[in-house]
């Protein structure tokens, strides 16, 4: 199978001292590590690395490193490879180092794939609406069967309805390495709690309830002058020497 060419040669200049030196010469430092050989510190073209992944695998996509060891001139040793991390610059979003990970065609590795539900899920024209527990499911697969993105559909979703990790149709070769159990996707009823607190909350002005205490301040009802007089002074002292606070 033939998986596309990045150049990388091996750097002897290491530390954050020698990654300067490679990013003002044009370059970007990386690693080579993985199958417990010992990591080899490189450094590789930027845009060469950026045209070989797949538009739609991007960090999955499976490489094939020409790594020059410096030796005899043209003596390179191909070696495939994954991009396992890269860090990229947050102003020129530019690339500043990048982690390669060795990888065996014949033996798993295990990459996070894009989840994409499809469809119209029912329960959403009764009102109810559509969340999205995950957006990447963490998969194991050998490298040539790593999927560029696995589908979810949802149009049979009713409200209170859920997908779960177990109802994913994977490809041949490849595993969820995720509770089965673990929701995807659920179809929720719209939250009413708020609209009902707020209709229960009490109006400005409203009448209070027979038998209720009047709020404070408040004039005291139309022929009611015989519970005025009953009533006790704004602002007059209880028996005991102190006004009570808090009612």
């Amino acid at each position: 199978m033939e998986f596309a060419k990045v150049n990388v040669e091996v750097r002897s200049q290491v530390g954050k001292g020698g990654a300067h030196k490679v990013r003002a010469a044009g370059k970007v430092p990386g690693v080579l590590y993985g199958q417990k050989v010992a990591p080899v510190a490189v450094t590789f073209d930027e845009k060469s690395l950026l045209t070989s992944l797949d538009k739609e695998k991007r960090r999955n996509t499976v490489l094939s490193l020409q790594l020059a060891q410096g030796g005899p001139p043209g003596k390179t040793e191909s070696i495939t490879a994954m991009v396992r991390d890269a860090q990229i610059d947050p102003l020129s979003q530019r690339l500043i180092h990048v982690d390669f990970l060795r990888v065996d065609l014949e033996a798993e590795v295990n990459v996070s794939v894009p989840l994409v539900l499809t469809g119209k899920a029912v329960g959403t024209t009764n009102g109810g609406q559509l969340h999205q527990s995950m957006h990447v499911i963490l998969v194991a697969a050998k490298p040539a069967a790593i999927p560029t993105k696995i589908e979810a559909d949802v149009t049979a979703l009713d409200m209170g309805d859920a997908l779960h990790v177990s109802d994913l149709k994977l490809g041949a070769g490849v595993r969820a390495l995720l509770d089965p159990k673990e929701a995807i996707a659920s179809v929720v009823a719209p939250k009413a709690e708020k609209v009902e607190e707020a209709a229960a909350a009490p109006v400005e002005g409203a009448v209070p309830a027979e038998g209720a205490a009047p709020a404070a301040g408040a004039a005291p009802a139309a022929g009611g002058d015989k519970a005025a007089a009953a009533a006790p002074a704004a602002g007059a002292k209880k028996e005991g020497g102190g006004e009570k606070k808090g009612k």
